[in-house]
């Protein structure tokens, strides 16, 4: 029998799973939707369909390191339960991969925030991580 293999966390972070709309924008200005899977301080996974994915990432092909492209993302996270703050974060698509027919997930390592995007980031997800760890 196999020993079950873990997969390596490519971010060297803790993700949380996150369902939330961010706005992905390539160099020339053209910006695309897509849904945040996962999120964590150094990076975010996103899920979007093939045509989408083609328009980021020309023929589909994954980045090779190195050679990744080049985005700015636009995406919100709630600072109290009443309020969210948009977040603008530059960064570099690193991962791609093809989770069904018409569903593609890229990665997004962040390079960069505007403003206090880090901070934000990094207690929502704190937050969430807390809340996943309270004992039953």
């Amino acid at each position: 029998m196999k020993a079950a293999t873990m997969k390596p966390n490519l971010r060297n972070q803790q993700r949380v799973d996150v369902v939330s709309d961010i706005v992905i924008e390539k160099p020339d200005g053209c910006q695309l939707t897509c849904k945040i899977s996962n999120l964590s301080r150094t990076g975010v996974m996103v899920s979007c369909n093939q045509e989408t994915a083609g328009q980021l990432i020309p023929h589909l092909k994954a980045p090779a390191p190195g050679d990744w492209v080049s985005v700015k993302a636009r995406f919100s996270v709630p600072v109290v339960t009443t309020q969210s703050v948009s977040i603008l974060a530059n960064g570099n698509i690193v991962h791609l991969r093809r989770t069904a027919k018409d569903e593609f997930q890229l990665g997004i390592q962040f390079a960069d925030f505007e403003g206090n995007g880090l901070d934000y980031v990094d207690r929502y997800v704190r937050q969430l991580l807390a809340s996943t760890c309270k004992p039953a």
